[in-house]
């Protein structure tokens, strides 16, 4: 049953979902899925997420991830919170079904000393015992506690915006309370944390507490204070269930989806009504076998994503219009999202079939203040649109931009906390298919505190770079005006995009890049993709 509902699979990747089986017709204080163990990646990267509850991430001296996870109170839920995905970076995330309960998930991991981790939550607090080679801690209201060793070597940046940071080491204090940075020993790790309202803690911890193998006679070290039962033996109401290594279900689906537009090269023009007959796919040159196919006429999940940063109310009303056009311009059978972003993303309407309640929704978008944040909110939109694992529709972005983020040289203001090419690792991994319309800000450069030439340069390149990434198109929008006219021209492009999938015929997981071609049956087809992808 579990396979059957599974009806959305992303490319090159393979998904661990803990699954309950008998524990889920128990109720309890909570349910527990614990025991899991993942390897690292090649490169050691690690994104852990949960906008639903707390992380208790811990440095240990083993070579892989341990994963656990607890539903707080009497809860059962109809599948598993937890999903795990290895690409090109090891992904843990927690979601959460329309029909589960709103209750509380605590997730605790294990990593490597030598991991690359970034953690995020929205209002649950992250606990980080130790320091890896590097960290990335964020959250918008929790409280973020990390405990160092006392022989930790780190650079550290701590950010609060309305929080404060508070130091339990005497050589790291806080310059304002707000922010610290500081230096410990050589800096060879690296530490960043940043939160909107949640304090931020540091404080000592000896060096006995990192972690050795784990003993299954002994308490967990991140709280679970008894030996736990077998996996499907029901507990009393007072004990905490878990899901054994027997009752995991590992789905390794190993399929690749392609979004491709198909257009004429003589007219420019998209072409449609074409079948699966009319596609032939090569990866390295090897045909392979087309197993899943979707018509163009079959519906999207869109979400425009727009950038409000530095905007007056005046280019917020052109903004709002041309958002209005693409509405209007949007096929009836298409979901709609709206998120618009400057130093941080606000979802101003969630995905809606409600044409009505979404126009209701733009027209009262506003100014955003902060720096521009390109970067992280392009991962916050990424990250929205998996929120729905169950959701069959194809899936796309719509990025309004001029590129300025502000980690660009040259560029004023904080930027984002996402380097820019772990950002492109992330496109490269979504399965549906990103737009960038680069709007042109630029102006003469009158002052060295003004953007200069060179910064407006890279965000176009880069602007143009994504949308090749991620298999859409990239258009240039000389004059605000002509935003609307852009927006109607994705919604046509979008009505000529076709979805294949396949299962490589060369499993072998090597890392390397594996080039995709697709040949089209029709007199001067061309179509436009994904150029590949890489074999993690």
């Amino acid at each position: 049953m579990f396979l059957q509902s599974l009806k959305r699979v992303l490319p090159a990747a393979f998904f661990l979902v803990l699954l309950a089986v008998s524990c889920f017709a128990q109720t309890g204080p909570s349910n527990t899925f614990a025991g899991i163990q993942i390897e690292l990646p090649a490169g050691g990267h690690l994104r852990v997420e949960n906008q639903y509850g707390e992380v208790a991430a811990e440095v240990w001296r083993e070579n892989y991830v341990s994963v656990s996870a607890t539903i707080e109170g009497a809860k059962t839920f109809a599948r598993s919170p937890v999903i795990i995905e290895n690409r090109n970076q090891l992904g843990i995330r927690i979601v959460r079904g329309p029909s589960d309960p709103a209750a509380a998930i605590r997730l605790a991991i294990k990593i490597p000393e030598t991991a690359h981790v970034e953690i995020v939550t929205g209002s649950g607090s992250i606990r980080l015992r130790g320091v890896p080679a590097a960290a990335v801690v964020r959250s918008i209201a929790g409280d973020v506690n990390i405990e160092f060793l006392q022989s930790v070597n780190a650079d550290i940046v701590a950010r609060s915006a309305k929080g404060l940071v508070r130091s339990e080491l005497p050589q790291l204090l806080s310059e304002n309370g707000h922010l610290l940075q500081a230096r410990l020993g050589s800096g060879a790790q690296t530490l960043r944390i940043n939160t909107e309202t949640g304090p931020i803690t540091l404080s000592p911890v000896s060096n006995s507490a990192v972690s050795e193998r784990p003993d299954s006679n002994s308490p967990d070290a991140l709280g679970n204070e008894a030996p736990m039962k077998a996996a499907g033996i029901p507990a009393p109401a007072s004990e905490t269930q878990e899901i054994g290594e027997g009752d995991i279900i590992r789905v390794d689906s190993q399929l690749v989806t392609l979004n491709l537009s198909v257009i004429d090269r003589n007219t420019n023009r998209g072409l449609v009504g074409l079948s699966k007959s009319d596609f032939r796919l090569f990866e390295n040159g090897a045909e392979q076998q087309i197993l899943q196919f979707e018509s163009s006429a079959a519906p999207f999940d869109l979400l425009l994503l727009i950038d409000l940063s530095g905007s007056t109310r005046d280019v917020v009303k052109l903004i709002r219009a041309a958002a209005l056009r693409f509405i209007d311009a949007a096929r009836p059978s298409d979901r709609i999202g709206v998120i618009t972003f400057a130093g941080r993303p606000t979802v101003v309407s969630p995905l809606t079939l409600n044409r009505e309640v979404l126009r209701q929704r733009v027209s009262a978008m506003d100014t955003s203040a902060g720096d521009t944040k390109l970067y992280d909110a392009t991962d916050f939109a990424l990250n929205h649109l998996l929120q729905d694992p169950k959701s069959s529709r194809r899936t796309a972005i719509i990025l309004m931009s001029d590129g300025l983020d502000g980690s660009i040289p040259g560029v004023q203001g904080d930027g984002s906390q996402l380097p820019y090419k772990d950002l492109l690792s992330r496109i490269q991994e979504f399965d549906g298919v990103l737009y960038t319309l680069w709007l042109n800000t630029e102006y003469e450069s009158l002052s060295p505190l003004d953007t200069q030439p060179e910064a407006f340069d890279a965000g176009y390149d880069r602007m143009k770079e994504m949308a090749d990434t991620g298999g859409g198109v990239f258009y240039e929008v000389e004059r605000l005006e002509d935003l609307a006219g852009a927006y109607e021209r994705v919604v046509a492009d979008l009505g000529t995009v076709y979805s294949l999938a396949y299962r490589p015929a060369d499993k072998t997981r090597d890392g390397k890049w594996r080039a995709i071609r697709v040949n089209v049956n029709r007199p001067a087809a061309v179509a436009r993709g994904k150029r590949g992808y890489y074999a993690n």
